[in-house]
């Protein structure tokens, strides 16, 4: 393979196999393509042959991708994303305020925060569409930084100083324990109890685990390391099933249980001297030049109450 080679790929190729992908076979992508399937089928093998392998697996249960045929998957997808790009940057051109807006965002803010926020929004700007991609916080941060998406939403602020933070909305960490739990016969307990009963953690990267070491490690008491971690889940929804299943006690965000509170399937025991509290943050690479969309995005981000 040369680089004279992938200079000869055009974006029409990149979009067969994009289309290839995401409709599982060649007849549904020619026709999303408006293209004859020999056409179609004729793009991905003047593509192999330029590369000299091959990038699609094809048999009588559909297609699937290669791992060369994945490289190229991954970075079509962004090429096509920058046309769409260049296409909203000359339409602002013209005052035009409708596009496209990517957005990476942590658990809470993306699960809890940000559909409701998308609701109101829409019913005021219907031409502007907003797609949203969960990750954790370190995973947003470098999504932004690498240019994957345009701004972010995460629930701690970045040390990175290629990245401009601006706090929109609090939150509170709270012990949520099931219903019939022994500790809702108290009003609260002391820190120092916590050991005793089984903790579910988030992942590491997670910002409500980095605020909550944060805290411990303030209060000089104990640390995550003394609790009775009996295991380390992925997302907010994956802790409330398995508080309310009886596999332990956890420290999660207000946000997440506030329909499980109302209903009684989860509650709240106050830590004693203990109040965790944070802030989302909206990041974004500094000296950004955004478009009029992403402005107006922004600012009533920045008014919405939750």
């Amino acid at each position: 393979m040369t680089h004279d080679r992938y200079k000869s790929i055009t974006l029409q190729q990149m979009e067969a196999l994009i289309y290839l992908v995401e409709e599982g076979s060649f007849s549904r992508a020619a026709k999303k393509m408006l293209l004859t399937q020999p056409a179609l089928t004729k793009n991905i093998q003047n593509i192999e042959e330029l590369l000299t392998v091959r990038l699609v697996n094809r048999s009588n249960t559909g297609i699937s991708l290669t791992a060369e045929g994945k490289i190229i998957y991954e970075y079509a997808k962004r090429m096509v994303k920058l046309r769409t790009e260049a296409r909203e940057k000359i339409l602002t051109l013209h005052e035009n305020t409708s596009g496209s807006i990517y957005i990476t965002a942590s658990t809470i803010p993306a699960t809890y925060i940000l559909p409701r926020a998308l609701s109101a929004f829409r019913k005021k700007h219907s031409d502007i569409r907003v797609y949203i991609k969960t990750a954790d916080s370190e995973e947003a941060m470098n999504m932004v930084l690498d240019k994957e998406t345009e701004i972010g939403c995460i629930g701690k602020k970045p040390q990175n100083k290629k990245l401009a933070a601006e706090p929109l909305w609090k939150d509170r960490l709270v012990l949520a324990v099931p219903k019939g739990h022994r500790w809702l016969k108290k009003k609260s307990i002391t820190l120092n109890e916590l050991p005793q009963e089984p903790f579910i953690a988030r992942e590491k990267g997670s910002a409500t685990r980095d605020v909550l070491e944060s805290y411990l490690k303030e209060t000089k008491s104990i640390s995550l390391s003394q609790l009775d971690v009996c295991g380390e889940l992925g997302s907010s929804e994956a802790i409330k099933e398995a508080i309310i299943a009886g596999l332990g006690v956890s420290i999660i965000s207000i946000h997440a249980i506030k329909r499980e509170l109302a209903a009684g399937t989860l509650f709240e025991v106050p830590i004693q001297g203990l109040k965790m509290e944070r802030n989302f943050y909206l990041i974004y690479p500094r000296q950004t030049d955004f478009r009029p969309s992403h402005k107006i995005f922004i600012a009533f981000l920045k008014d919405y109450t939750i």
